[in-house]
């Protein structure tokens, strides 16, 4: 099945960096595009080549017409070629797109970033729009949403669909972590990830979670850092300073199909309690999608003062705009909740996102509770 993605490349002009996740779909997309090189360097032969000799990455270069489209495939196995990208660019006029599932050995083995010669992309799983009229939401948050998983549940084919969920940690940690040398310790990163996957939508207390995994807390930082640079999740911190520098942040997974594989819980449907923190990661990677192919300049945080907290506050320039709340039920926030976040944010809108299909409504205390699908176009049309 074909899903009309929300990227595209059509309005791209110069070159561009595209990062994503495994199994998002950036080798489909770029394969349709009409390119006069296509350097593939998930291929074994091909990478150890130009590992061994990257100039000839240039004298392939150097046989290309002016405006000419390079695409590179997973440009982070042989960093070296990018000096030679900004040459093409400099030099040539040519035009790159080079993908990729880890900015961190780029970024961290001094690898040239081209100095913003490159537009940077994100290509994420599927979103509502791409899924179209047939999206389930209960089975977005019990199998997600990466396009083949995706197109398996559509196809009714569910066991499929939980093999290839199943694969994925093996080859996350055989392609991403030992291919790219990322720890040593592979076992103790295997360790790390099921404890992780278990403390997905909570808050983060890196000493409990070394204790569980046995290994020192800057360890268990460290292994953080990779899940955020390989794209597999990222955390939210508190928006307020005082409550940041107690290192309290959430952490996100990427994807709920995902997140369930490595938990081992594909089997069973999910538990009312899991559903809730499903419904609010879902929701949270919807904003995130929505804001990165529409390019606003929204930041997100969570808000949290004493014991009140609200999931989610978009801001812009710094400043709040808007406050999700992320509810299975149509219920409201409590008044003490509304009352704190309205001494701080007393122009803030707070909308309560519920899982059920419920017409909209607005409180006495003037919280808006939407569906999912009416938040979703809320945010969507959000400046």
């Amino acid at each position: 099945m074909r899903f009309d993605r929300t990227l595209t490349f059509s309005d791209l002009k110069g070159s561009a960096f595209l990062f994503g996740p495994r199994m998002t779909g950036k080798t489909f997309l770029l394969r349709a595009l009409r390119s006069e090189l296509y350097v593939d360097l998930l291929d074994p032969e091909r990478e150890l080549a130009l590992a061994r000799a990257p100039r000839t990455f240039w004298e392939e270069l150097q046989a290309l017409p002016v405006g000419a489209l390079v695409i590179v495939d997973e440009i982070q196995r042989v960093t070296a070629l990018l000096d030679y990208v900004q040459k093409g660019i400099e030099e040539l006029r040519l035009r790159f797109i080079l993908s990729g599932s880890s900015a961190r050995k780029l970024r961290r083995g001094g690898a040239n970033l081209l100095g913003g010669r490159a537009a940077d992309l994100r290509l994420h799983p599927l979103t509502v729009e791409e899924v179209g009229p047939k999206f389930d939401l209960s089975a977005a948050l019990q199998f997600g949403t990466l396009p083949k998983a995706a197109e398996l549940v559509l196809a009714g084919d569910l066991d499929e669909a939980r093999r290839f969920l199943r694969s994925y940690g093996t080859i996350y940690i055989k392609e991403e972590i030992q291919a790219e040398a990322l720890t040593r310790n592979v076992g103790a990163f295997q360790r790390f990830l099921a404890v992780a996957a278990h403390s997905n939508g909570q808050v983060i207390e890196f000493a409990n979670i070394s204790r569980e995994c046995a290994v020192p807390a800057s360890t268990v930082k460290e292994y953080f850092s990779i899940l955020e640079d390989t794209l597999i999740g990222e955390f939210l911190w508190p928006w307020d300073r005082s409550e940041r520098k107690k290192a309290r942040p959430k952490f996100y997974f990427f994807d709920c199909g995902v997140v369930r594989s490595i938990e081992e819980r594909l089997t069973d449907p999910p538990t009312p309690v899991e559903e809730g923190v499903l419904f609010e990661t879902w929701f949270f990677r919807e904003l995130v999608r929505i804001r990165d192919y529409a390019e606003k300049e929204h930041s997100f945080a969570l808000w949290r003062e004493g014991p009140h907290e609200v999931d989610f506050l978009v801001t812009r320039g710094g400043a709040p705009v808007l406050a999700f709340e992320c509810k299975r039920s149509p219920e409201s926030l409590s008044s003490a909740t509304v009352q704190a976040f309205r001494r701080r944010h007393s122009k803030t809108p707070i909308v309560v996102v519920t899982a059920q299909e419920v017409p909209p409504r607005r409180t006495e205390a003037g919280i808006e509770v939407l569906s999912w699908r009416e938040a979703i176009e809320r945010y969507r049309g959000l400046k």
